[in-house]
């Protein structure tokens, strides 16, 4: 089931790829998921993770909005313990480390004031998100031994959001394509669909036997970002 999800993911890039390839804007940034209404009850923790996105043109007076994709990764809880290699082998121990993570997928349009040092502007998203928990095995000098995915699911969702970029270099050193870079502050909102995940403690070991203790519900998620979007070209460069 992993790889059905991670192949759509894959997919979804690859339909963008000659639109990334003429992107007018590039950005990333560092993330904060705070769940929400039912996923709140099961998920205490705070998420973190990061995103990037591409905008396919850049806005002007007369065009003051944009469209362009979105990809994210938060990490909503995580897990880690040492352990005998085997039963025969009792004297070689080996770290297992647990992690759940959501990777989402979304389209994005984005209005926004187009002039000045401070841009405010609104989002709207659609698309979707890969929920699963993964156990690595690793050894001492941090090689990986073996992983496994302990379970996955699929939701949909869409939402939306909004920000200010401020203008951190109104042009650059980097060439002709290059143009301004604002600092990136917003928060977005994302709905979900009802999927089956695992939290912290979901996996139960005992005797050699594992036990999932699965959740079920909607998968409402509130984030907060702080990036930075580099514009190309001279378009964006203007007051």
């Amino acid at each position: 089931m992993r790889l059905k999800f991670l192949s759509i993911g894959l997919l979804f890039i690859l339909f963008f790829i000659p639109e990334i390839c003429f992107a007018q804007s590039l950005g990333g940034s560092l993330t904060l998921g705070f769940p929400m209404d039912e996923f709140k009850e099961n998920v205490k923790r705070t998420g973190i993770g990061g995103s990037i996105q591409f905008l396919f043109w850049n806005p002007a007076p007369r065009m003051p909005y944009s469209f362009g994709i979105n990809a994210g990764y938060i990490n909503y809880g995580s897990e880690s313990r040492r352990e005998p290699f085997s039963l025969t082998i009792p004297d070689v121990t080996v770290d297992v480390d647990r992690t759940n993570n959501i990777v989402n997928f979304h389209l994005m349009g984005q209005i926004i004031l187009p002039s000045g040092p401070l841009r405010p502007y609104l989002e709207f998203l659609v698309g979707g998100s890969y929920i699963f928990t993964e156990t690595r095995i690793t050894s001492s000098g941090s090689e990986e031994v073996a992983s496994s995915t302990n379970f996955d699911d699929w939701a949909w969702s869409y939402g939306g959001g909004g920000g200010f970029l401020i203008r951190l270099m109104p042009n650059t050193n980097l060439g002709e394509k290059v143009g301004s870079i604002f600092l990136d502050l917003k928060v977005r909102y994302l709905y979900g669909t009802e999927a089956q995940y695992l939290k912290e403690g979901s996996v139960i070991v005992n005797r050699g036997s594992v036990f999932y203790d699965v959740s079920k519900s909607k998968t409402d998620l509130l984030t907060a970002h702080l990036g930075v979007v580099v514009y190309f070209g001279n378009l964006f460069a203007g007051d």
